[in-house]
């Protein structure tokens, strides 16, 4: 199990980083959880697309350096990585978008379920980002 949801895993990395957000939503489970970086948490692909579109729409983004760590029945994921991308247009709330670069250090967990992906869970330093765009 551990080899397949590696394959999992980074196959989503690497839709992400193809822009496919369908790819991306193809392996997730239809009731997907995603507990969204200081915010709520929201439940199903539907939610999960729409959160794809709004970040594609403010955001450009490169996963880069990810290291997975997987338990040993398969049904758990942690990533480590750094987001590599450009503020693009401004979303509610943040500063001004003027095409800011920034590289996040990001961690995410997840949990695996019948080889689809049942939960997303993103962390990163809201605060340090911040600084980079302002």
């Amino acid at each position: 199990m551990r080899t397949e949801t590696l394959r999992l895993i980074d196959a989503y990395y690497g839709a992400f980083n193809k822009g496919d957000l369908q790819g991306v939503i193809n392996l997730l489970a239809e009731d997907v959880v995603h507990d969204v970086n200081q915010g709520s948490r929201e439940v199903g692909k539907q939610a999960f697309a729409r959160f794809l579109k709004t970040m594609s729409d403010h955001y450009r983004a490169q996963v880069a350096d990810l290291v997975l760590m997987v338990s040993e029945d398969g049904s758990r994921v942690a990533a480590e990585f750094k987001v590599i991308g450009v503020y693009l247009r401004t979303a509610p709330g943040l500063p001004e978008a003027r095409s800011q670069a920034y590289t996040l250090p990001v961690g995410a967990f997840f949990e695996v379920h019948e080889g689809l992906i049942a939960r997303v869970t993103n962390y990163y330093n809201l605060q340090a980002w911040l600084d980079m765009v302002q």
